[in-house]
């Protein structure tokens, strides 16, 4: 005699698969079309070409716009690698009272509204002269990317014996000197991951580059939604797909580094 079939269970697996095809099927949509031959936009493609991969790669302006998201990016990681590891620390082993404040100011660019902090942002760097710089991009970025490293640091932290630095402390070292030599050896595969995740999510920023955007400097996000309103070309499904590319690349590194880490 078969089981009954239970309706929930049934209910639930239909929305899980609902929601990945609502993932996916941009990402099975947008690759395609970067590969079209026709000078607009369609799906399927007539033809197969790479002609607008060529014309992403030479074009000065793409290519400013991507070396300055790749810089920004990369100074984002450090210094969200960096902040996002001591502040950690200080929320892991330190005994303040204030530690569940500290943690939600931490977190808290995942709960506000991209949008209300672009504009907090915009007006506050243009009060400083910060705003349409590259130090103004890499500050906005690195407090959206925080929580990312924070989460991603935390997890390895709280596994690591505390008495392990005391130990160290005890026989001399000082607790900046413990913390290098013993907990970091230990967590490092998580803060590269941490770093990681900054690098691409500063890499990919949309909202917060747009308002701090000026004439002179420009992002990739930033200069795609330029070229969507003037042109839309499949050059836009091209930059896309490698965007798609890089991501999948980073996150497989994260992955990997982390599964190391766990054996």
């Amino acid at each position: 005699m078969k089981p009954p079939v239970d309706k929930a269970s049934l209910a639930l697996g239909a929305y899980v698969y609902a929601v990945l095809a609502f993932i996916i099927i941009p990402l099975v949509i947008v690759i395609p079309m970067s590969f079209g031959t026709s000078d607009y936009l369609e799906f399927p493609p007539r033809g197969f070409t790479l002609k607008w991969y060529q014309e992403f790669f030479d074009s000065r302006q793409w290519r400013n716009a991507t070396w300055l998201s790749a810089q920004v990016a990369f100074l984002t990681a450090i210094s969200a690698s960096i902040i996002g590891t001591a502040a950690t620390y200080a929320m892991v082993r330190g005994r303040s009272s204030l530690a569940t404040l500290f943690q939600i100011l931490l977190i808290g660019p995942i709960i506000v509204p991209h949008i209300a902090l672009a504009v907090g942002l915009y007006l506050f760097f243009q009060s400083i002269g910060l705003s349409g710089t590259v130090p103004g991009f890499v500050l906005a970025h690195t407090i959206l990317a925080l929580p990312f490293v924070v989460f991603t640091t935390a997890s390895a932290l709280g596994k690591v014996d505390a008495n392990l630095e005391a130990a160290a402390m005890s026989c001399g070292a000082s607790r900046f000197n413990a913390f290098r030599l013993i907990t970091l050896p230990l967590i490092l595969p998580n803060v590269i991951s941490g770093a990681l995740f900054a690098f691409i999510i500063s890499f990919d920023e949309p909202v917060v580059s747009f308002f701090l955007s000026g004439v002179r400097y420009k992002t990739l996000p930033r200069r795609m939604f330029e070229d969507i309103e003037q042109n839309l070309t499949p050059i836009i499904p091209a930059i896309a797909t490698l965007l798609i590319v890089l991501s999948i690349a980073i996150l497989a590194i994260a992955f990997l580094m982390r599964s190391r880490a766990k054996a």
